[in-house]
Protein backbone atom coordinates (compact mmCIF):
# COMPACT_ATOMS: atom_id res chain seq x y z
CA UNK A 1 0.00 0.00 0.00
CA UNK A 2 1.84 3.28 -1.10
CA UNK A 3 1.68 6.50 1.36
CA UNK A 4 -0.95 8.26 -0.83
CA UNK A 5 -3.25 5.41 -0.60
CA UNK A 6 -2.58 5.28 3.32
CA UNK A 7 -3.35 8.90 3.35
CA UNK A 8 -6.59 8.75 1.27
CA UNK A 9 -7.55 5.94 3.62
CA UNK A 10 -7.15 7.38 6.99
CA UNK A 11 -8.43 10.66 5.87
CA UNK A 12 -11.64 8.11 5.53
CA UNK A 13 -11.15 6.89 9.36
CA UNK A 14 -12.04 7.75 13.02
CA UNK A 15 -9.70 7.50 15.69
CA UNK A 16 -11.67 4.69 16.58
CA UNK A 17 -11.97 2.81 13.47
CA UNK A 18 -7.97 2.88 13.99
CA UNK A 19 -7.82 1.83 17.35
CA UNK A 20 -10.38 -1.39 16.35
CA UNK A 21 -8.06 -2.32 14.00
CA UNK A 22 -5.18 -1.85 16.03
CA UNK A 23 -7.38 -4.32 18.59
CA UNK A 24 -7.68 -7.39 15.77
CA UNK A 25 -3.81 -6.70 14.68
CA UNK A 26 -3.38 -7.25 18.62
CA UNK A 27 -5.54 -10.22 19.80
CA UNK A 28 -5.95 -11.58 16.30
CA UNK A 29 -9.61 -12.35 17.03
CA UNK A 30 -12.38 -10.36 19.04
CA UNK A 31 -15.84 -10.96 19.46
CA UNK A 32 -18.07 -8.00 18.68
CA UNK A 33 -18.88 -7.66 22.05
CA UNK A 34 -15.40 -7.42 23.11
CA UNK A 35 -14.93 -4.89 20.81
CA UNK A 36 -18.08 -2.83 22.07
CA UNK A 37 -16.38 -2.90 25.50
CA UNK A 38 -13.15 -1.71 24.25
CA UNK A 39 -14.08 0.81 22.30
CA UNK A 40 -18.08 1.65 22.61
CA UNK A 41 -18.05 1.53 26.56
CA UNK A 42 -18.67 5.54 26.85
CA UNK A 43 -21.57 7.71 25.24
CA UNK A 44 -24.14 5.11 25.01
CA UNK A 45 -27.32 5.31 27.21
CA UNK A 46 -27.71 1.35 27.24
CA UNK A 47 -25.60 -1.13 26.43
CA UNK A 48 -28.14 -2.05 23.58
CA UNK A 49 -27.41 1.13 21.37
CA UNK A 50 -23.51 1.10 22.36
CA UNK A 51 -24.03 -2.83 20.67
CA UNK A 52 -25.74 -1.18 17.64
CA UNK A 53 -23.09 1.34 17.23
CA UNK A 54 -20.69 -1.24 17.38
CA UNK A 55 -22.26 -2.91 14.45
CA UNK A 56 -22.59 -0.41 12.04
CA UNK A 57 -19.20 0.81 12.61
CA UNK A 58 -17.91 -2.99 11.99
CA UNK A 59 -20.25 -3.19 9.58
CA UNK A 60 -18.89 -0.28 7.72
CA UNK A 61 -14.71 -1.63 7.98
CA UNK A 62 -15.66 -4.65 6.90
CA UNK A 63 -17.49 -2.89 3.66
CA UNK A 64 -14.01 -1.39 2.85
CA UNK A 65 -12.31 -4.99 3.46
CA UNK A 66 -10.54 -3.68 6.59
CA UNK A 67 -12.36 -5.97 8.92
CA UNK A 68 -14.05 -9.56 8.29
CA UNK A 69 -16.49 -11.68 10.38
CA UNK A 70 -15.63 -15.56 10.74
CA UNK A 71 -18.16 -17.93 9.03
CA UNK A 72 -18.91 -19.31 12.51
CA UNK A 73 -20.43 -17.45 15.71
CA UNK A 74 -19.53 -18.06 19.11
CA UNK A 75 -22.64 -19.15 21.05
CA UNK A 76 -24.99 -19.59 18.46
CA UNK A 77 -27.81 -17.45 16.83
CA UNK A 78 -28.77 -16.84 20.06
CA UNK A 79 -26.02 -14.75 20.47
CA UNK A 80 -26.74 -12.52 18.06
CA UNK A 81 -24.70 -9.80 16.95
CA UNK A 82 -22.71 -10.08 20.14
CA UNK A 83 -21.21 -13.29 19.04
CA UNK A 84 -19.88 -12.90 15.41
CA UNK A 85 -16.13 -13.12 15.73
CA UNK A 86 -14.32 -10.78 13.38
CA UNK A 87 -10.42 -10.56 12.26
CA UNK A 88 -8.54 -7.99 10.02
CA UNK A 89 -9.25 -7.98 6.32
CA UNK A 90 -6.33 -7.93 3.62
CA UNK A 91 -7.12 -4.01 3.41
CA UNK A 92 -6.89 -3.26 7.02
CA UNK A 93 -3.49 -5.89 7.55
CA UNK A 94 -2.04 -3.91 4.57
CA UNK A 95 -2.73 -0.78 6.40
CA UNK A 96 -1.59 -1.51 9.67
CA UNK A 97 1.26 -3.15 8.32
CA UNK A 98 2.34 0.11 6.16
CA UNK A 99 1.41 2.43 9.47
CA UNK A 100 3.69 0.31 11.50
CA UNK A 101 6.96 0.05 8.65
CA UNK A 102 6.75 -3.77 8.80
CA UNK A 103 7.12 -5.26 5.31
CA UNK A 104 6.42 -9.31 6.86
CA UNK A 105 3.00 -9.90 5.49
CA UNK A 106 0.60 -11.12 7.81
CA UNK A 107 -2.09 -13.87 6.69
CA UNK A 108 -5.26 -13.73 8.26
CA UNK A 109 -7.32 -17.15 7.20
CA UNK A 110 -10.30 -18.75 9.01
CA UNK A 111 -9.06 -20.01 12.01
CA UNK A 112 -9.58 -23.28 13.51
CA UNK A 113 -12.16 -24.19 16.03
CA UNK A 114 -9.12 -24.83 18.79
CA UNK A 115 -7.65 -21.77 18.06
CA UNK A 116 -10.20 -19.38 18.19
CA UNK A 117 -11.37 -20.79 21.84
CA UNK A 118 -8.18 -20.08 23.20
CA UNK A 119 -8.02 -16.66 21.07
CA UNK A 120 -11.06 -15.26 22.32
CA UNK A 121 -10.16 -16.51 25.66
CA UNK A 122 -6.78 -14.80 25.86
CA UNK A 123 -8.77 -12.17 24.39
CA UNK A 124 -11.37 -12.05 27.22
CA UNK A 125 -8.72 -11.83 29.81
CA UNK A 126 -7.05 -8.99 28.56
CA UNK A 127 -10.34 -7.02 27.74
CA UNK A 128 -11.30 -7.36 31.68
CA UNK A 129 -7.76 -5.81 32.58
CA UNK A 130 -8.49 -2.88 30.57
CA UNK A 131 -12.14 -3.03 32.18
CA UNK A 132 -10.31 -2.94 35.43
CA UNK A 133 -8.27 -0.05 34.43
CA UNK A 134 -10.99 2.08 33.07
CA UNK A 135 -13.12 1.36 36.72
CA UNK A 136 -9.85 2.63 38.34
CA UNK A 137 -9.78 -1.05 40.30
CA UNK A 138 -5.83 -0.81 38.62
CA UNK A 139 -3.40 1.13 36.76
CA UNK A 140 -2.29 -0.42 33.24
CA UNK A 141 1.14 0.44 32.93
CA UNK A 142 1.65 -2.37 29.91
CA UNK A 143 -0.38 -5.46 28.53
CA UNK A 144 1.84 -7.21 25.51
CA UNK A 145 -0.25 -9.87 23.26
CA UNK A 146 1.40 -12.44 21.21
CA UNK A 147 3.89 -12.65 19.75
CA UNK A 148 6.03 -9.64 21.60
CA UNK A 149 5.63 -11.38 24.86
CA UNK A 150 7.41 -14.25 23.84
CA UNK A 151 11.04 -14.68 25.09
CA UNK A 152 14.08 -16.44 24.03
CA UNK A 153 16.48 -17.93 26.48
CA UNK A 154 18.73 -20.25 26.92
CA UNK A 155 18.22 -23.26 29.15
CA UNK A 156 20.39 -25.18 31.38
CA UNK A 157 22.45 -26.82 28.59
CA UNK A 158 23.09 -23.97 26.17
CA UNK A 159 19.70 -24.95 24.32
CA UNK A 160 17.51 -22.15 22.94
CA UNK A 161 14.24 -22.28 24.48
CA UNK A 162 10.99 -19.77 23.66
CA UNK A 163 8.77 -19.21 26.42
CA UNK A 164 5.26 -18.13 25.15
CA UNK A 165 2.92 -17.17 27.64
CA UNK A 166 -0.51 -15.69 26.08
CA UNK A 167 -0.88 -12.41 27.94
CA UNK A 168 2.09 -10.59 30.11
CA UNK A 169 0.80 -7.62 31.96
CA UNK A 170 2.18 -4.72 34.11
CA UNK A 171 0.43 -3.90 36.70
CA UNK A 172 -0.09 -1.26 39.57
CA UNK A 173 -1.60 0.01 42.98
CA UNK A 174 -0.32 3.11 44.82
CA UNK A 175 3.13 2.72 44.57
CA UNK A 176 3.53 -1.27 43.90
CA UNK A 177 3.90 -2.94 40.73
CA UNK A 178 2.55 -5.96 40.10
CA UNK A 179 4.13 -8.31 37.15
CA UNK A 180 1.85 -11.26 35.36
CA UNK A 181 2.31 -13.97 32.75
CA UNK A 182 -1.30 -14.93 32.06
CA UNK A 183 -2.34 -18.42 30.64
CA UNK A 184 -5.70 -19.03 29.25
CA UNK A 185 -6.17 -22.94 30.16
CA UNK A 186 -9.35 -24.54 28.43
CA UNK A 187 -8.92 -27.80 29.80
CA UNK A 188 -8.17 -29.36 26.67
CA UNK A 189 -4.25 -30.12 27.68
CA UNK A 190 -3.24 -33.12 30.43
CA UNK A 191 -1.73 -31.92 33.43
CA UNK A 192 1.41 -33.25 32.78
CA UNK A 193 1.78 -30.85 29.85
CA UNK A 194 1.27 -27.75 32.18
CA UNK A 195 3.75 -29.03 34.79
CA UNK A 196 6.18 -28.92 31.43
CA UNK A 197 5.76 -25.50 30.72
CA UNK A 198 5.93 -24.15 34.38
CA UNK A 199 9.33 -25.69 34.62
CA UNK A 200 9.83 -23.93 31.49
CA UNK A 201 9.04 -20.57 33.22
CA UNK A 202 11.33 -21.50 36.05
CA UNK A 203 13.75 -22.16 33.69
CA UNK A 204 13.31 -18.80 32.17
CA UNK A 205 13.09 -17.48 35.74
CA UNK A 206 16.77 -18.97 36.92
CA UNK A 207 18.53 -17.13 33.74
CA UNK A 208 17.93 -13.62 35.83
CA UNK A 209 17.44 -11.67 33.08
CA UNK A 210 13.52 -10.72 33.36
CA UNK A 211 14.47 -9.89 37.12
CA UNK A 212 17.84 -7.62 35.77
CA UNK A 213 15.32 -5.56 34.22
CA UNK A 214 12.56 -5.43 36.74
CA UNK A 215 13.78 -6.16 40.06
CA UNK A 216 11.40 -9.25 40.39
CA UNK A 217 10.01 -11.97 38.22
CA UNK A 218 6.13 -12.14 37.20
CA UNK A 219 3.77 -14.17 38.82
CA UNK A 220 2.60 -16.97 36.06
CA UNK A 221 -1.40 -17.11 36.41
CA UNK A 222 -3.37 -20.47 35.09
CA UNK A 223 -7.04 -19.47 34.26
CA UNK A 224 -9.08 -22.20 34.39
CA UNK A 225 -12.60 -23.06 33.23
CA UNK A 226 -13.88 -24.20 36.67
CA UNK A 227 -13.18 -25.65 40.12
CA UNK A 228 -12.71 -29.27 39.12
CA UNK A 229 -9.87 -27.84 36.07
CA UNK A 230 -8.60 -25.84 39.27
CA UNK A 231 -7.83 -28.74 41.57
CA UNK A 232 -6.74 -30.65 38.92
CA UNK A 233 -3.96 -28.43 38.26
CA UNK A 234 -3.12 -27.37 41.43
CA UNK A 235 -3.03 -31.15 42.67
CA UNK A 236 -0.76 -31.79 39.47
CA UNK A 237 1.93 -28.78 40.20
CA UNK A 238 1.99 -29.19 44.12
CA UNK A 239 3.04 -33.32 43.42
CA UNK A 240 5.95 -32.21 41.71
CA UNK A 241 8.85 -31.10 44.27
CA UNK A 242 10.45 -29.30 41.50
CA UNK A 243 7.76 -26.96 41.11
CA UNK A 244 8.32 -23.10 42.97
CA UNK A 245 4.96 -22.62 44.20
CA UNK A 246 5.00 -19.51 45.38
CA UNK A 247 6.08 -18.77 41.54
CA UNK A 248 2.54 -20.09 40.37
CA UNK A 249 -1.16 -18.97 40.99
CA UNK A 250 -4.15 -21.62 39.14
CA UNK A 251 -7.72 -18.91 39.81
CA UNK A 252 -10.81 -19.75 37.88
CA UNK A 253 -12.24 -17.28 35.10
CA UNK A 254 -14.22 -15.93 37.83
CA UNK A 255 -11.99 -15.01 40.42
CA UNK A 256 -9.51 -13.80 37.70
CA UNK A 257 -10.29 -10.02 38.48
CA UNK A 258 -10.23 -10.08 41.94
CA UNK A 259 -6.44 -11.88 41.56
CA UNK A 260 -5.58 -8.69 39.34
CA UNK A 261 -6.78 -6.26 42.08
CA UNK A 262 -5.44 -7.98 45.03
CA UNK A 263 -8.43 -8.84 45.96
CA UNK A 264 -8.99 -12.12 47.80
CA UNK A 265 -10.51 -14.50 45.34
CA UNK A 266 -13.57 -17.07 46.46
CA UNK A 267 -12.15 -20.35 46.54
CA UNK A 268 -8.50 -19.17 47.06
CA UNK A 269 -5.67 -18.89 44.72
CA UNK A 270 -3.31 -21.54 44.55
Amino acid sequence: MSPAAVTTLLQRLSDRDIGILESLRAHRLLKTDHIRRLHFAEGHATIGAAAGATMRVLTRLESHNLAARLGRRIGGVRAGSSGIVWQLAAAGERLLRTMHGERRRRRYQEPSAIFSAHALATAELAVQVQELTSQGAIELVSLDTEPSCWRSFLGAHGTREWLKPDLHAVTASGDYEDHWYIEADLATEHPPAIVRKAKQYQRYAATGSYQARHGLFPAVVWVVPDATRQRALRAALTADPTIQAALHRVVTTEQFAALITNQPPKGGST
